[in-house]
């Protein structure tokens, strides 16, 4: 039986999941993705949760499309059409505009070390593209948010 203490501390949490939804509501994240099937899902999905997507469909494109607005979180697969996802999240992470946007890589590797230079470059998150559902994908995007805002 849970005591009263775990019951506040339960309930606290459940508060601040709420808090952190309705603050992260609204939020814009730019998707760089060349899957148009994928990113429609991801478009119509994300914007269920609170989400506004931007898409571009080249590593060029989203570099582009980073230097023209401002957003919260990219969203980057790996491989694209005119460079790898690694070229692009480099480039942002050493652009003194860019370089505290987090970026989450989406990809259909799933190797180890593939994860691990992901990281290592300053992905903030790791995801399988097609082993996941949209709800976890905006679960996993406005956790490195929170995270991101509590290290500010």
């Amino acid at each position: 039986m849970a005591t009263n203490y775990e019951n506040k501390r339960s309930y606290k949490r459940k508060e601040t999941e709420a808090d952190r939804d309705l603050l992260l509501n609204g939020m814009k994240i730019l998707l760089i993705d060349d899957d148009e099937s994928l990113t429609s899902v991801y478009v119509t999905g994300l914007a269920k949760e609170g989400i506004e997507v931007t898409v571009a469909s080249t590593g060029q494109d989203g570099i582009n499309k980073l230097k023209a607005e401002k957003f919260e979180l990219v969203v980057l697969d790996q491989v694209l059409p005119d460079t790898s996802g690694f070229e692009v999240l480099k480039e942002i992470k050493s652009t003194d505009e860019t370089k505290n946007i987090p970026v989450i890589i989406l990809s259909n590797f799933g190797q180890k070390e593939l994860v691990k230079q992901a990281i290592d470059i300053g992905a903030a998150e790791y995801i399988f593209k097609y082993q996941v559902e949209i709800s976890d994908v905006a679960k996993k995007i406005k956790a490195v948010l929170a995270e991101e805002g509590e290290g500010n």
